[in-house]
């Protein structure tokens, strides 16, 4: 086994998970085989056991010990995803406060202390905030189904949880406004089928589906527009000689370097962290999962994908090209184009969406992560909403029902429902809205007001103190306010004003007679970076 550079004090990485036993063990969840055995009523029914079912599950299992939950997931063996591999430090905050701090334990997760930022030749370090006692924060990475079995396990072994194989048919509702309970269907069988189908009651049902949620149009019947398109493979390599990470004095804890990072085992310019190259076709991602293992995530703008399999590495091999540059990384150049160039790399995409959360309409449900909100996943942030609204919901919860015994109150329920709408939007607001905005900066192609904006952003970070401090906060998911990130946003809007208003060789012709037009160039810069934010922002703030 592969001893990882350095332990994550914080949230631990290694040594043998406490629920591990239970992580393959099929005698735990029953199948549909068994619906017989069923209760017919249920005090929460969870809806999905990804990551944030999983986690909803385990906390309101222990809040309420007494009361009975029932977690109906189609497949329980270990989920293949792409996204959902990086968890920021806020979201590890949220486990810790779930009780899960030890979820990354046993599953070769890497710890991980900040983002490498790369752009026309250069190369930034972006590192978490610290901490009271000078220390950072740091996040892990892994990979994602590992995380999830984990978090199933941890469900398994609460006496309390029916864990469940089948499908959710539909929302059982009365008077349209009210959702009693769920039908349950064989995992893989014919929802319609009327003979197929076992209905459970609910004192709350909880709607955590996931991306691909067959409930979200229930709530939000709004159309969803495709971003971009992740395209992601795995590189294999040989673990780092060391983990390089840059923690200076807080007034310089950011650099640039000019000089080519030399090819090593580990093609990585900074194992242990996440990195981002800006000059590919769309932003290219990548970030361990293991000591060996690489995911590398390459972004392609536009709602659809290349129209076939040729194509598509050929995009691919195009901006990963650009991206990482033979003269500036030799060893991940390499890597990245054998992985393109060999038809047995499995090349798998995923669409990019922002689904802005929707106000809750119904009584007896409420809707929780990817099934309500739903943000461009550049940023790594999803997760981290979803598991801090886990951590702020049950909290409500237990205030709003403490008494372990009795029907649920519809109305306590509704009061803390609302009181969770409302405390979840400054984080969930900030994470999602970063993600758009800097998504539309990074991929925006030739657009001379975008591309300038992306300049601003760069020499903006690469100031060093709150310039890099705030955003990293902002990232993190440890910084939620909206405000702080408005100033930040067009501070660098007012930096991509100056630039052309300087005369700068990169955005505009210098000389007195340009500077009329120079002028109006500056305010549609300033028009644009609002029309980058302040639409998000807008949507997030709705409900």
């Amino acid at each position: 086994m592969t001893v990882p550079l350095d332990e994550n004090e914080d949230w631990p990485t290694l040594g043998q998970y406490e629920h591990s036993h239970l992580y393959h063990d099929r005698a735990a969840v029953r199948g549909f085989d068994q619906i017989a055995s069923l209760a017919s009523s249920y005090d929460f029914v969870v809806v999905g056991a990804g990551p944030i079912g999983a986690a909803l599950a385990y906390k309101l299992s222990i809040d309420h010990p007494h009361r009975r939950l029932l977690v109906v997931e189609r497949s329980w063996d270990e989920p293949d995803r792409i996204v959902g591999e990086l968890m920021q430090p806020a979201g590890c905050q949220a486990l810790e406060a779930l009780g899960l701090r030890t979820v990354f334990s046993g599953i070769d997760a890497v710890p991980v202390h900040g983002y490498h930022i790369a752009y026309r030749g250069q190369q930034l370090y972006v590192p978490y905030p610290r901490k009271a006692d000078g220390s950072r924060f740091r996040g892990v990475s892994f990979h994602h189904g590992r995380l999830v079995m984990n978090l199933r396990a941890a469900c398994k072994s609460r006496r309390n949880i029916t864990c469940l194989e089948a499908s959710v048919g539909r929302l059982l509702m009365k008077d349209k406004e009210t959702v009693y309970g769920v039908s349950i269907s064989p995992p893989r069988g014919d929802v319609s089928d009327a003979a197929q189908q076992h209905t459970v009651s609910a004192g709350l049902t909880l709607v955590c589906d996931g991306i691909s949620s067959q409930f979200r149009k229930t709530l939000n019947p709004e159309p969803v527009a495709m971003l971009s398109h992740f395209c992601g493979f795995v590189v294999e390599h040989e673990p780092a000689d060391s983990a390089r990470f840059f923690d200076g004095p807080e007034g310089a804890n950011t650099h640039t370097m000019q000089a080519a990072t030399p090819a090593r085992e580990n093609p990585l310019p900074m194992p242990h962290n996440g990195h981002v190259l800006l000059d590919g076709l769309g932003p290219v991602l990548l970030y361990q999962l293991t000591e060996r293992h690489t995911r590398v995530l390459a972004d392609l703008p536009g709602a659809a994908l290349p129209p076939s399999d040729a194509a598509l590495r050929a995009a691919l091999r195009e901006s990963l090209a650009r991206a990482a540059p033979k003269h500036m990384y030799p060893g991940l150049h390499a890597r990245l184009a054998a992985a393109v160039a060999d038809p047995a790399q499995r090349i798998r995409a995923i669409g990019c969406r922002f689904v802005p959360a929707a106000a809750n309409r119904f009584g007896g449900a409420l809707w929780i992560g990817d099934a309500l909100n739903v943000r461009h996943p550049l940023t790594g942030g999803g997760m981290t909403v979803g598991l801090a609204d886990v951590a702020l919901l049950c909290a409500h919860l237990r205030r709003a029902a403490p008494g372990d015994y009795g029907a649920l109150s519809a109305r306590a329920v509704r009061r803390a429902a609302a009181r969770w709408s409302w405390d979840r939007r400054p984080r969930a607001l900030v994470v999602n809205t970063l993600s758009v905005a800097l998504h539309a900066l990074f991929a925006a192609g030739d657009s001379p007001d975008l591309g300038l904006l992306r300049d601003a952003c760069f020499r903006y970070l690469a100031r060093g103190s709150l310039c890099n401090a705030h955003p990293a906060g902002f990232l993190s998911g440890l910084l939620p306010s909206p405000l702080l990130l408005v100033a930040h946003f067009f501070a660098v809007a007012a930096l991509a004003m100056s630039l052309r208003l300087s005369g700068d060789p990169k955005a505009a012709h210098s000389g007195l007679l340009s500077l009329p037009a120079r002028c109006l160039a500056a305010l549609r810069t300033l028009w644009v970076a609002a029309c980058v934010i302040l639409p998000f922002m807008w949507k997030e703030l709705q409900p």
